[in-house]
């Protein structure tokens, strides 16, 4: 009843005639109609009734409604469906400024930024001083982990965490299986890595949380850190990924060095790794 306020007959395209109405927004026939459902249906919805509902007549309702993709995710809720995959509305595609400021304020300790495919979109300095990021790179997060000779050259727990990547993206490319991006990955890394191509084969699957890594860094000698990966609800196309030092082989200390100007000159000197 709230939303139906919201909309006016204008706005939904209907005739007002001028009459003043008893009620702001749209009466239920009205949503019933433009909806394409009966008008009985439609009350018996807004009455919390015990009726089959599909997910093609409540997107017709939250089109009527001009419900935000929140409000639609909280309709199917409500009519006991399974949401649809969150989409980014419109107004907060401009978040990225902030997300920047977030990972840039995580120094020392390196921070990077995926979309849903695994592409990274920023990353901090810590994340290029540690782990190997840059811009000629593939720039794909999951793609470098398989095939990048530097990141493999510093992981020392490479073979351990790699069920577990690919366990995560199997989770991750389940929830939309229709997409093409998610498939044009999946063939570019059966095609790039065998190793990959092996552990997919297992259909381990797993949601993303947090992976411990030891990492080999030839400045700084061991590292231990632990990534968790975290979901902004406004902008679920992206994954935020920080790298948070373990109470092991004087990580913090270490990392606070290797952001030092003194360890970025000696990092600019070719360094065997």
């Amino acid at each position: 009843m709230s939303r139906r306020a919201r909309v006016s007959p204008a706005e939904a395209g209907l005739p007002d005639g001028g009459a003043r109405r008893r009620t702001p927004g749209l009466r239920r026939e009205e949503v019933a109609v433009l909806a394409g459902v009966g008008a009985s249906w439609y009350q018996w919805l807004e009455q919390g009734r015990d009726i089959s509902v599909s997910p093609q007549v409540l997107d017709a309702v939250a089109r009527v409604l001009r419900l935000s993709g929140t409000e639609r995710r909280h309709l199917y809720v409500l009519a006991g469906l399974n949401p649809p995959v969150p989409e980014v509305a419109p107004e907060q595609r401009d978040m990225c400024e902030g997300l920047r400021r977030l990972i840039d304020t995580w120094m020392p300790y390196p921070a990077h930024i995926m979309d849903a495919y695994y592409n990274c979109v920023q990353y901090n300095a810590a994340a290029a001083i540690v782990l190997g990021m840059r811009q000629e790179g593939t720039q794909n997060c999951l793609v470098d982990f398989f095939t990048d000779p530097l990141y493999r050259s510093r992981s020392k727990s490479w073979e351990k965490n790699a069920r577990t990547v690919v366990a995560q993206f199997r989770a991750a490319s389940s929830a939309r299986p229709d997409d093409e991006g998610y498939q044009e990955l999946l063939d570019r890394l059966h095609a790039d890595s065998p190793e990959f191509a092996a552990l997919w084969a297992e259909r381990d699957i797993e949601d993303a949380g947090q992976i411990r890594k030891e990492l080999d860094h030839p400045l700084a000698g061991l590292l231990v850190v632990e990534s968790t990966a975290m979901r902004v609800p406004a902008r679920p196309d992206l994954t935020i990924v920080l790298h948070t030092p373990l109470d092991e082989a004087n990580t913090a200390a270490k990392l606070e060095w290797l952001a030092s100007p003194q360890a970025r000159r000696g990092a600019m000197y070719p360094v065997a790794g």
